[in-house]
């Protein structure tokens, strides 16, 4: 685990960087009057143009910069209003302060460090948001706040193994995965897999089955229901299947993102709460991705298009070979077993079940692939239709899909069990 940024270190870092003029000193007063939730839902939806749309970060890797910011927005949003521990110390503010200020902040600090070709655009969002917050001591503090939860985060995360020089060279054979057609590009992001988690003590924290081997019944079922379902032609999908296979080929972290923005404004949720919220999601999430890209690494299983293109190799009497068989869209250059989906959907949904509870989780998603726009009622539809879409995709076998929201499950509940907790 990250070990706790002292003040001494912290100021230092600030000034270092730039991002405040002095350290922050003691008790949480806020501002009078109800803090407006709207700052961090509107700086996570500032995050996901920044990170994606500008940035054009891997969709897996966007996952740990979501988590960076809604971490630093909480402990901003925390430091001022008080009921729950901050995920890193912070020096309290004498006084009144703005906590609309301190989030905002948090979350152009953060952005601007991590993606400074962003920085025109972002100092207008930033510029814009203090606007609307009345000069004076409180929204300095605020601010200040802000600069020193910010920089925080950057000092807490650094060399914290990102980008790291890791490939994965594993040699060809049945079962093991190699660059997939079209492309035939090496894994993407292997290090995501060797990065100190958020919340896990370790990558490899939670256990796996493991793939089946190729030789078993199961594994020649699953390679059956993905070949007869997931292919680009020919396929026994319904157009309603295909219609939702399409539906989770959008960026999943920017889907489930907005999704909380619409569920948490709907239910009124204060300041504290949306940034609760969102600090859950997304260490959740930015966890189970690194948990299962050391997964990936690890047991770096083959593909559906490379086994069912190489079935006479794999020794199974029940599986038959299709050269010229395709997923519905290109395969992703990484292994197939867990898949990066399930984890990032069961963190989500399990995050979305202790927030609204399994039964009524009541979310919209929508998906910039299909324009269209969904309703889930239960934390079990949405593990149910996403796992069922992956596959008829032709991207994943059935037991990468189930183990694989198993472990963002268990990744977002040791989360919420160990981060963002009430103060005592």
């Amino acid at each position: 685990m990250p070990v706790r940024i002292s003040h001494p270190a912290v100021t230092s870092l600030v000034l270092a960087a730039g991002l405040a003029t002095s350290a922050v000193a003691v008790p949480t007063t806020a501002a009078a009057g109800p803090a407006d939730p709207a700052v961090v839902t509107t700086w996570n939806a500032i995050a996901a143009r920044t990170i994606l749309t500008e940035n054009a970060t891997p969709v897996p890797v966007s996952a740990l910069y979501f988590g960076f910011v809604s971490i630093a927005v909480y402990d901003a949003v925390v430091t001022i209003e008080g009921r729950y521990q901050p995920y890193r110390w912070q020096p309290h503010v004498h006084g009144r302060a703005s906590t609309e200020a301190a989030a905002a902040t948090a979350a152009y600090r953060v952005l601007s460090y991590y993606f400074p070709a962003s920085a025109q655009n972002l100092a207008a969002d930033y510029s814009t948001a203090l606007g609307d917050i009345p000069d004076g001591r409180a929204k300095t503090r605020g601010q200040q706040v802000g600069e020193t939860a910010a920089a925080t985060l950057i000092a807490d995360r650094a060399n914290d193994g990102r980008g790291a020089n890791i490939t994965l060279d594993v040699t060809p054979a049945p079962g093991v995965w190699r660059p997939t057609p079209d492309a035939f590009a090496p894994m993407l992001a292997a290090w995501l897999g060797f990065v100190e988690p958020l919340a896990l003590k370790s990558p490899t924290q939670i256990r796996l089955r493991g793939p089946d081997p190729i030789t078993s019944k199961a594994y020649a079922r699953d390679f059956a229901e993905v070949k007869a379902t997931g292919a680009k032609d020919g396929s026994t999908r319904t157009a309603a299947q295909t219609e939702t296979a399409l539906f989770w080929n959008a960026p999943v972290p920017v889907q489930y993102n907005a999704a909380l923005r619409e569920r948490t404004a709907g239910s009124g949720m204060d300041i504290v709460r949306t940034a609760r919220a969102f600090a859950l999601l997304n260490t959740g999430t930015a966890d189970a991705v690194i948990a299962c890209w050391r997964a990936k690494y690890d047991y770096a299983y083959w593909r559906p298009i490379t086994a069912i293109r190489l079935a006479d190799t794999d020794g199974n009497p029940a599986t038959a070979a299709d050269p010229s068989w395709s997923s519905l869209v290109a395969t992703p250059p990484y292994p197939d077993y867990v898949s990066g989906h399930a984890c990032l959907t069961g963190a989500a949904s399990e995050t979305f079940s202790r927030l609204f509870g399994a039964r009524s989780i009541d979310i919209d998603v929508s998906s910039s692939v299909t324009g269209t726009s969904r309703h889930y009622d239960t934390a079990a539809a949405l593990d149910a239709e996403t796992k069922n879409a992956r596959i008829w995709l032709g991207l994943h076998f059935r037991q990468a899909m189930d183990d694989g929201n198993r472990l963002g499950h268990k990744a977002a509940a040791w989360t919420a069990s160990h981060e963002f907790l009430p103060r005592h």
